[in-house]
């Protein structure tokens, strides 16, 4: 018994291992035998062709290792661990491995973006928001958080024609009886639960209809969207908004689509269309975020240095300014006055005439100069 529990480990141990080299990241992208066919003539031994066994099995471990992954983002996010949890999913949504099937990465995208919403990236996680409303439409749970955090920001109307959409998608599963869409596609909402979300939705969008109507359109918090601090430097927007555009570019909006497996081919363009335009609007959003938060940057720093340059005219005036004498005289009192001029010392004030007398020898007038002396009671 104790050799065959031995042995039972041993052979788990070893099957892990291989499982897990299979399912590495270094782990190249099997070709198919049409591909490799046409591509034999360009090496001088024709590879090896795979066989359908070996073909299930790298396809089972791939398979292994993206549910692996997964399941630890999620476990990542429920225990409060938001980084680990995007790198997770990171790993499956950006590695150069086979595609992944459509659905399963919708998923993957609509629980990065909660992540990203959780960890405060509010343009990653609208990103990742779009990218799944562009795989699937009628994500409800994609169109709420993208709701959720348009309004997070301020960008009322956007969030108000999700609002509205999600108002759509629900008053369609009254009238159909079922859910928008192919049955693959899961949508964790129950039929007794939607009158209670149109009331809710009704009450939000009457909110964002009359904060529109007073005017709040315009009040958009740009630095939670770009996601600096406020009082930022004009070199942490720069690089704030040099990563933004190069994760964001409309020119890398269909990069995810080289690794996704769709479910009907025909969806292909209408999946492009969807992409282009989301991305196109995130990144001009993007562009009038930064625009203003540099204004506003570079107006804090005229005002700064205005300040410094009034601090430092109104010390120049007070040193330069003549300072009142209380009870003596000095040489300086007398640096100016010319002989001759009777006028000069009328309102001086001193308590010891041999000190000005001594004072005015010092000077070195050759001329009497007249004074006027007032008797003083002490």
């Amino acid at each position: 018994m104790v050799l065959l529990q031995t042995g039972k480990r041993l052979a788990t141990v070893e099957f892990r291992r291989l499982s897990v080299s299979l399912s590495d990241d270094s782990v190249s992208l099997l070709l198919s035998e049409s591909s490799s066919s046409s591509s034999s003539s360009s090496y001088a031994f024709p590879p090896r062709k795979v066989s359908e066994c070996e073909t299930v099995t790298n396809l089972l471990a791939h398979t292994k290792n993206l549910l692996r992954r997964r399941s630890a983002g999620f476990a990542a996010f429920d225990a409060g661990l938001f980084a680990d949890s995007i790198r997770h999913f990171s790993k499956i949504l950006d590695g150069r491995r086979r595609p992944a099937p459509q659905g399963f990465l919708a998923d993957c995208y609509m629980h990065r973006a909660a992540a990203y919403k959780s960890a405060g990236k509010i343009a990653e996680a609208i990103a990742d928001c779009n990218k799944t409303l562009a795989l699937e439409p009628s994500c409800i749970h994609a169109l709420e958080t993208r709701a959720t955090l348009l309004e997070t920001v301020r960008c009322l109307p956007d969030s108000l024609h999700d609002l509205e959409h999600l108002k759509i998608l629900y008053n369609t599963i009254l009238r159909d009886r079922k859910l928008p869409g192919p049955p693959w596609k899961r949508h964790n909402v129950k039929y007794r639960e939607i009158p209670g979300k149109l009331c809710e939705l009704t009450t939000k969008s009457k909110k964002l209809k009359a904060k529109m109507a007073n005017g709040e359109i315009g009040n958009v918090d740009y630095y939670g969207l770009v996601g600096v601090r406020r009082g930022c430097t004009r070199s942490e927007l720069d690089r704030a908004n040099l990563l933004l555009c190069l994760r964001h570019k409309p020119d890398k909006a269909l990069a995810f689509m080289e690794r996704c497996d769709f479910f009907d081919q025909s969806e292909i363009s209408s999946v492009k269309d969807r992409a282009k335009m989301s991305s196109l609007l995130l990144y001009r959003l993007i562009q009038r975020g930064y625009t203003a938060l540099a204004a506003a940057i570079a107006e804090e720093e005229q005002r700064k240095k205005m300040m410094v340059l009034t601090q430092m005219s109104t010390k120049t005036v007070e040193e330069h300014e003549p300072v009142e004498k209380s009870g003596s005289i000095t040489l300086t009192d007398f640096a100016e006055i010319k002989p001759g001029n009777s006028n000069a010392y009328q309102g001086v004030f001193c308590r010891d005439l041999a000190a000005v007398g001594s004072l005015l020898s010092r000077t070195g007038f050759n001329q009497p100069i007249p004074m006027k002396y007032d008797a003083i009671s002490c």
